[in-house]
């Protein structure tokens, strides 16, 4: 079937009729079907000629920053899992840690993860699931990256993501500037990931937009730093993400000497798809239902910033 007829199109729609009303929701729907009908989006994967030299092109910088990779886990489904971390330990830039925060009842995470015999997994076992905030909070204290990438635990980093990103932050620092926030472009993929669609080209940081929706989301790495300073905030689980975000953005902006808010912020946007957003049927991607709340926190979070502006 035509993805412009699958269910969660319906789904979607069915939600943005009740919160915005039946003239609104029809010309949504309408711009929705007439783009998917002119995607011709074919995601190309990196050849493996090409991964192997960002491997020996990482291997010559001199600057060997490391990334930290927060991932809080939740009864996880063993294959989206495996498939996770391996997207990320087989990244061409190999400098890395992956943080798993695991708040599952089961044993079903713990038992995919001893499978694995790497020093850059570091995996803790939460007493309670405290919600995304709290145990995305309990994986960063453990961070000791220059950088810290949030990541989904059904999702998939694609495997040239932190060499795009590290070449990013490298190129800038050279001209003189240290970057304290790259978000790169993404896509969706089916439960299987051998299909790709919806790609968000992005753009340069924008902050009128990112005041009307969260148009950064993944893959975004942030200073570690900046990260742990401001943490995350269960008051907003569901826009987490969206909150530390603005968070960030209102303490880059600061204010500079005469007392105006700072123009030119160290955001850059790397204009190359480096992670995929899984889609099934519990996913948020897939199905809004799943995270109704979201809507809420998402608001809180922009009017807080507003308030501190």
């Amino acid at each position: 079937m035509s993805r412009i007829f699958k269910l969660s199109n319906f789904k979607k729609t069915y939600h943005y009729l009740k919160r915005h009303g039946l003239k609104r929701a029809y010309y949504a729907a309408k711009e929705r079907m007439e783009q998917e009908k002119a995607d011709t989006y074919v995601y190309q994967p990196v050849s493996e000629a090409v991964l192997a030299e960002q491997k020996k092109a990482a291997d010559a910088f001199e600057d060997k920053m490391k990334f930290s990779i927060l991932v809080p886990a939740y009864e996880t489904d063993e294959k989206y899992l495996q498939e996770m971390i391996d997207s990320v330990l087989n990244q061409s830039y190999g400098n890395l840690e992956l943080i798993l925060a695991d708040a599952s009842s089961s044993n079903r995470v713990e038992e995919v993860v001893l499978g694995y015999r790497d020093s850059r997994i570091i995996y803790k076992r939460l007493s309670s699931n405290g919600g995304i905030s709290v145990n995305t909070n309990h994986a960063l204290k453990y961070a000791t990256g220059d950088y810290v990438g949030l990541l989904d635990h059904d999702d998939l980093l694609t495997p040239d993501a932190l060499y795009e990103t590290a070449l990013c932050i490298k190129d800038a620092y050279e001209r003189g500037e240290e970057l304290q926030l790259v978000y790169s472009d993404e896509d969706k993929c089916n439960g299987d990931a051998t299909a790709f669609f919806e790609p968000h080209k992005k753009t340069k940081f924008n902050l009128d937009l990112i005041l009307s929706n969260n148009y950064i989301c993944h893959f975004m790495v942030m200073k570690r730093q900046l990260m742990q300073e401001l943490g995350f905030r269960s008051v907003c689980d569901g826009a987490q993400d969206y909150d530390i975000l603005l968070r960030a953005i209102n303490h880059l902006m600061g204010k500079d000497k005469k007392g105006t808010r700072k123009q030119n912020l160290p955001i850059a946007h790397i204009s190359k798809v480096l992670y995929h957003w899984r889609c099934h049927e519990l996913s948020t991607a897939e199905n809004p239902s799943s995270k109704q709340y979201a809507y809420d926190a998402g608001k809180r979070a922009v009017e807080n910033f507003v308030r501190a502006r």
